[in-house]
């Protein structure tokens, strides 16, 4: 069945424009219900749960109401959590043990955009089925049940304790953060009252910046998709580390105190260096494909087994799972310790980060000295949606003869865009010269051939 709705991380638009209208919505919401209730509330003979989490964004008060209405209309109850990080929704539909979580969000986009995630019982991402299960519910009518089988809502009010004790939870009960001054950059985002609490209780001074949301300055000049901010608030207050989330708080950029970036490949890096240092480590790791060539090669040195899965953090956990393995994660910064959560989690993985330098009384660029990052250049050729290289000789011929010349010192990726019209071109490797010319120069042949 071909998706309208579902991409590979929910539902996500612009507001106003179907699919994120008050209409769509409301019948999402009695759809997912209509299903959870066939799937759950009828084999246990009580109607399903459903916690809703939603960020700062101010057309969440709009989506929350619909997906209520459409949720009670089916029979489902519904506890709603307020502004609360996509991974809080993960971990307390889980340790609730409630039907599915839901969380309205649109993560690092601007605050016109918004979009809803599914989350089933055990913290995870709905499984395609029960997805397409309820795209074709999408197509019946609404039929509102009798009123005294409605579903039932009420709030609650500690959800953000119990996730900021889960988070400290994860990091080692014999160390703490004292003696270390913390910028925390919440993207005016989920985490905004949740994320410099838990630094600061396990005994960190934190400077918070990107805390004051209005529902329209999400992700605005500031968290993880613009670290300039960062940067600069790290040297002003001369912190020893700067912590950059996004809007919904699953992506973790972090910044030194000399004001250096380190990026979702470099952080995975560390955290896994100082996994293997600890008794029963096991397993391999999971990257994208745009993963930098330094890293796997790092993995290598070290014998730790990597693997490539395509864009998209649902597809790093897949891989994950397939091989039983424990971490994984995407240069843009979703990282997943499963040893720790389902899921990627920002604050999670900043404490993984800094439970390694702790423990072994390092800084980050000393941690991750040992690995120089390959130059890469990335260009978006837009007006383009699809992509064949045997189709295209004039493409596949300029490709090959960059191959050549990276000679097993870089690499050369074309991709199509799985939310944008276009083809995204990139190249790295040892020599930044050498690859902003072949980026350039393929850039070029893709532009003319397919524009």
């Amino acid at each position: 069945m071909t998706r309208r709705y579902f991409g590979t991380d929910g539902i996500r638009g612009r507001v106003g424009d179907v699919p994120m209208t008050p209409e769509v919505v409301l019948n999402l919401g009695y759809a997912a219900g209509a299903v959870l209730a066939r799937s759950e509330g009828h084999a246990r003979q009580e109607r399903p749960v459903v916690i809703i989490g939603k960020d700062t964004r101010i057309s969440g008060y709009m989506i929350e109401s619909a997906l209520e209405a459409g949720l009670s209309a089916a029979g489902v109850d519904v506890i709603l959590l307020g502004p609360m990080p996509t991974p809080a929704v993960a971990y307390l539909v889980r340790a609730l043990r409630l039907q599915a979580g839901i969380m309205i969000s649109a993560s690092h986009n601007p605050f016109e955009d918004n979009g809803i995630k599914f989350f089933s019982a055990d913290g995870m991402k709905l499984p395609d089925s029960v997805e397409l299960d309820i795209e074709k519910r999408l197509d019946q009518p609404c039929v509102c049940r009798p009123s005294a089988e409605l579903g039932h809502v009420r709030r609650m009010n500690d959800a953000a304790g119990r996730y900021i004790e889960f988070c400290k939870s994860t990091f080692p009960s014999n160390l703490d953060l004292k003696g270390l001054k913390l910028v925390v950059d919440c993207a005016h985002g989920a985490t905004y009252h949740i994320a410099p609490l838990v630094f600061h209780e396990l005994g960190a001074e934190v400077v918070a910046i990107g805390n004051a949301p209005n529902g329209t300055n999400i992700n605005d000049q500031c968290g993880a998709t613009h670290v300039a901010t960062l940067r600069e608030a790290v040297v002003a207050h001369q912190a020893h580390l700067g912590i950059a989330l996004d809007g919904d708080g699953d992506r973790l950029i972090m910044v030194d105190a000399d004001g250096l970036a380190y990026d979702g490949d470099q952080l995975l890096y560390a955290v896994v260096k100082h996994r293997q240092s600890l008794p029963g480590f096991a397993g391999g790791v999971v990257g994208t494909l745009m993963t930098n060539l330094a890293i796997e090669k790092a993995f290598e040195r070290r014998r730790i087994p990597f693997a490539r899965a395509k864009v998209g953090d649902r597809y790093v956990l897949e891989s994950m799972m397939e091989r039983g393995w424990l971490w994984g994660g995407e240069n843009s910064g979703h990282l997943i310790c499963r040893d720790k959560h389902t899921t990627g989690d920002g604050i999670i993985s900043a404490l993984q980060v800094l439970a390694a330098l702790v423990s072994q009384g390092v800084t980050l660029a000393n941690y991750l000295s040992e690995v120089k990052m390959y130059p890469q250049k990335l260009i978006n050729v837009r007006g383009v949606r699809t992509l064949d290289l045997q189709g295209t000789p004039e493409i596949a011929a300029v490709v090959a003869e960059a191959e050549h010349e990276l000679s097993g010192c870089g690499r050369v990726l074309l991709r199509a865009s799985g939310t944008e019209p276009l083809i995204r071109v990139m190249v790295e490797g040892e020599e930044s010269e050498l690859v902003e010319r072949w980026a350039q120069q393929i850039a070029q042949v893709v532009t003319e051939t397919l524009s």
